[in-house]
């Protein structure tokens, strides 16, 4: 391929950017790398390290069509962290103010994974690995539930 895909960053718009930070850093143990702020005080542009994968987030700025996911009624994206301890993370997470979506349950595809939405909108999925299954046991495995 003559143009090669280097990097793949999920990049974030928050209604409350500076508050979103603090609450990633918080209940995911996120630390701020930098952020630049407008005239005006809004988070242009900020990123986040995630044990070595970088999180990108602004707020939001309608005069340029860039609207966070409360502003459009929700999003269709989820961002899903693999950590070592889904039940603790998630729990972290809504004593911060996540709403929990899905509480954590052993899945067919060997994790342990549940589901909060931020308080900017933000659906999470975090799991952890409880087993090693092959793609073709994982197919098996989902046939069986339906």
């Amino acid at each position: 391929m003559a143009n090669a895909v280097h990097e793949l960053f999920a990049y974030l718009i928050v209604c409350g950017a500076a508050e979103a930070i603090e609450f990633y850093s918080k209940a995911f143990g996120a630390t701020e790398k930098f952020r630049l702020r407008d005239p005006n005080g809004r988070i242009g542009h900020a990123e986040l390290d995630f044990g070595g994968v970088t999180l990108m987030l602004a707020d939001e700025f309608p005069e340029y069509g860039i609207r966070s996911p409360k502003t459009v009624g929700g999003s269709s994206v989820t961002i899903h962290l693999h950590v070592d301890n889904a039940d603790e993370m998630i729990a972290r997470a809504v004593e911060l103010g996540a709403t929990l979506e899905r509480a954590p349950a052993d899945q067919f595809y060997g994790e342990r994974s549940g589901s909060v939405i931020d308080p900017f909108g933000h659906r999470w999925g975090i799991g952890h690995s409880i087993e090693q299954v092959t793609p073709e046991e994982m197919q098996r495995r989902y046939n069986a539930l339906g």
